[in-house]
């Protein structure tokens, strides 16, 4: 990770990348760091990736705290969102509600309690975060050219829109997610802050090829650009909407899958 400058996109923001302790998560925190935010670092279990995203994150002269929480639970998710708020001396000037899980499960065996596993990590975490963000984000003035409020990211998926199988609860949490950053968009312009989602496609990790050899090169034949997605492509896309760049974006759903949604399906 590079130093940042004044000049960098989100130089002076305060930012809280929730599940950040690995995977895309860890992308997020590192971009927005390497941009110049000071960035909170949420977990629920991944703590040691949690700490070494943060540690890397300060040894590159950056500002960073870990955060630990269940945001299954409300209470857990307004506690997290005013810690950040409160390590960043009253301020925060971006949420990335990236937390979630993608369990596989056939729809014909799913029980109401796996359901809610899904739901429950993936959207109450989307809301209850949101809403403890914006409280803090309307009355403040922001750094920057986009003036007071803050900006909200979550991230949803390309699987709101097409569904795979076996992912039922999944896909249709983040539709909602997607729907919710909409609604949330509508109800919080007023007050200067934008809310908008991210929809990846696959995005590599450790262990990916050898885990889903088949898919990973069905993926890698099929997509325009020939390759999966890294962590660091959804941190690119976050911390453009972010910054400055996006001032007049909101409410938008940002397909970030090298092209994959293109193609036809027939």
């Amino acid at each position: 990770m590079s130093s940042v400058s004044s000049a960098s996109l989100l130089a002076g923001q305060v930012a809280l990348v929730t599940g950040a302790g690995g995977g895309i998560g860890r992308g997020i925190a590192s971009r927005f760091a390497a941009e110049g935010a000071a960035v909170a670092v949420h977990c629920r279990t991944s703590d040691e990736g949690a700490r070494d995203v943060a540690a890397r994150i300060e040894e590159s002269g950056g500002r960073a705290v870990v955060l630990r929480g269940d945001l299954t639970v409300e209470d857990e998710c307004r506690r997290v969102v005013r810690e950040a708020a409160e390590w960043g001396g009253g301020r925060l000037d971006a949420l990335v509600n990236n937390a979630g899980v993608q369990p596989v499960q056939e729809l014909a065996r799913m029980t109401a309690a796996d359901w809610r596993a899904v739901v429950d990590t993936n959207l109450l975490s989307v809301f209850a975060c949101t809403q403890a963000a914006a409280e803090v984000m309307r009355e403040q003035q922001g750094p920057g050219d986009c003036g007071g409020g803050g900006s909200v990211t979550h991230i949803a998926s390309i699987e709101a829109a097409h569904p795979a199988p076996g992912h039922a609860h999944y896909s249709a949490s983040k539709a909602a997610v997607v729907t919710h950053a909409r609604s949330a968009a509508l109800e919080y312009g007023p007050y200067g802050i934008r809310v908008n989602t991210v929809s990846p496609g696959l995005v590599d990790r450790d262990g990916l090829a050898d885990d889903w050899p088949e898919g990973v090169r069905r993926w890698q034949r099929a997509a325009p650009v020939g390759r999966l997605g890294r962590p660091e492509d959804i941190g690119d896309a976050c911390v453009f909407l972010a910054s400055r760049l996006a001032c007049w974006v909101s409410g938008h759903d940002l397909v970030v899958d090298g092209g994959m949604s293109a193609r036809p399906t027939w």
